[in-house]
């Protein structure tokens, strides 16, 4: 077990999320080599992400003098002036700031899964030696600036149209048409790769296309809604998920190791509680 353990969790910047991807019945090196894309082509990828950083990092400069207001008919017409555009600017700082985090969260997985297919392309790469992905564009996240300001109350970041999506797609699941709530689920998670409903639409994803009986799918979904957030209130549903579907596809093994994280990772969790329930109908040590 702990050999397995080993490659499953050895080393790679999310935990479990792509040692795990090995463990889906996937072909590795195979598989790679049949992908349409080159190696050409995925260091060309690297390369744009870190030019579309670089172009966000511009935007956070400066480009001319300021602008707030500082002509008024009276003292008090003036505090009032300068008060409203403070609160402006303090508003536009926010919502750049909050687009580079969720462009940096976003990238920096994907830069991550990037080296990993490269590792699988190059021979001699060892995956389980590969670090944790460096943030993407480096450093630290810019923080919005304290001002003094009205209270105000806090408010979900949620793109125009993304709750109703989510509400459409769980519908189609709740109503049992499975095949249309997968598509929807797979349709929501591209158009909003990174937003709060993210990795509950890849659960619900998986569980959709669990019901259509597709369980390497499912796997992946599971593995999908973890990496996205393997720290989030949905993190012990998706890796209880994914143990139990590996368990179904035949590998015991993985199983075990992957149903034994949830009461590591999350103990005392209703999901901890049925990995182990799982766990003993696996026969695992």
């Amino acid at each position: 077990m702990r050999a397995v353990r080993s490659r499953v969790f050895g080393g790679l910047g999310l935990g479990l999320g792509f040692g795990l991807g090995l463990a889906l019945a996937l072909p590795s090196v195979a598989a790679a080599q049949a992908d349409p894309q080159t190696l050409a082509d995925i260091r060309q990828d690297l390369t744009v992400l870190y030019g579309q950083i670089q172009g966000l990092k511009h935007e956070l400069s400066t480009t001319s003098g300021p602008t707030a207001p500082v002509e008024a008919r009276s003292v008090l017409d003036r505090v009032d002036a300068i008060e409203a555009e403070l609160q402006r600017l303090t508003a536009k700082t926010e919502e750049l700031g909050n687009r580079v985090s969720v462009v940096v969260k976003d990238g920096t997985n994907r830069i991550g899964d990037l080296e990993f297919r490269l590792c699988e392309l190059e021979p001699g790469c060892d995956v389980g030696k590969l670090g944790d992905t460096p943030t993407l564009g480096g450093g630290t996240m810019p923080q919005a600036p304290v001002a003094a300001r009205p209270a105000t109350k806090p408010q979900v970041q949620m793109a125009v149209g993304e709750q109703a999506d989510f509400d459409r797609a769980k519908a189609a699941l709740d109503s049992g048409s499975f095949r249309a709530a997968a598509d929807q689920f797979a349709a929501f998670a591209e158009t909003y790769p990174a937003g709060p409903l993210t990795a509950p639409a890849h659960v619900m994803r998986g569980e959709a296309l669990a019901g259509l009986g597709e369980t390497p799918d499912a796997a992946k979904a599971y593995l999908h809604a973890f990496s996205a957030d393997p720290k989030g209130p949905e993190a012990p549903k998706a890796l209880l998920r994914l143990g139990q579907s590996l368990g179904d596809l035949g590998q015991t093994d993985e199983a075990c190791v992957t149903l034994d994280e949830v009461g590591v990772r999350f103990p005392g969790t209703p999901a901890a509680g049925e990995a182990q329930s799982s766990r003993t109908r696996l026969g695992c040590p």
